[in-house]
């Protein structure tokens, strides 16, 4: 009976795999959310951003901690080159917007250049199929301030304009996410190009 119990137990954890991330092929959800750019809300549709091609969708924990000042920082310093390949860079949490537009407007990370959209309750990420965890107590940001949301794991999507996923990046530190994710990007480009 024990190895009954044992083998169905075994063949269950087979056919639901762990929770991960959406992967390539995959549709992308769509979504919109309030976002912030140098300061300013405003509404972000990812529909609408992929008609003007391909869209880089990167999650990360929390505004104001460390690998995610490093990760915006990165992202905003290379948005030309994004910008160059056709690529519009979006980044997602479950930051409100009111921290958002200090984070958007900061010169040491979003520089004005870089938005970024809150997802407060957790929907978008899920809908991604990433974990989303509880927020924790007495954790503050590089500020001092107190984070009082929940955190999605880092993870980036790279989205075609046919709204399919056509890269998933997780597990890599910040600054190779980015570098990465821009390579991606220009492969996708100069592929386009090359089709011509």
């Amino acid at each position: 009976m024990k190895r009954f119990l044992l083998t169905c137990l075994l063949s269950s954890a087979i056919i639901h795999p762990a929770f991960a991330a959406l992967h390539e092929g995959d549709q992308a959800p769509d979504f919109k959310a309030q976002a912030s750019l140098n300061g300013k809300a405003f509404d972000f549709s990812l529909k609408e951003a992929l008609k003007k091609g391909t869209v880089v969708v990167y999650f990360y924990p929390s505004a104001y901690t460390g690998g995610c000042n490093i990760q915006a920082h990165e992202f905003s310093s290379n948005v030309e080159k994004f910008e160059t390949s056709e690529a519009t860079v979006i980044g997602v949490s479950l930051d409100s917007i009111d921290r958002l537009n200090d984070f958007s407007a900061d010169p040491k990370y979003c520089a004005g250049k870089l938005a970024v959209a809150s997802d407060v309750d957790g929907k978008i990420a899920k809908a991604y199929d990433l974990s989303v965890r509880d927020a924790v107590a007495g954790k503050k940001d590089t500020r001092g301030i107190d984070i009082n949301h929940g955190f999605a794991e880092r993870t980036t999507f790279i989205v075609t304009s046919d709204g399919k996923i056509a890269k998933t990046l997780s597990g890599l530190d910040p600054a190779t996410n980015v570098s990465k994710s821009l390579e991606e990007v220009q492969q996708l480009a100069d592929s386009k190009k090359s089709n011509w």
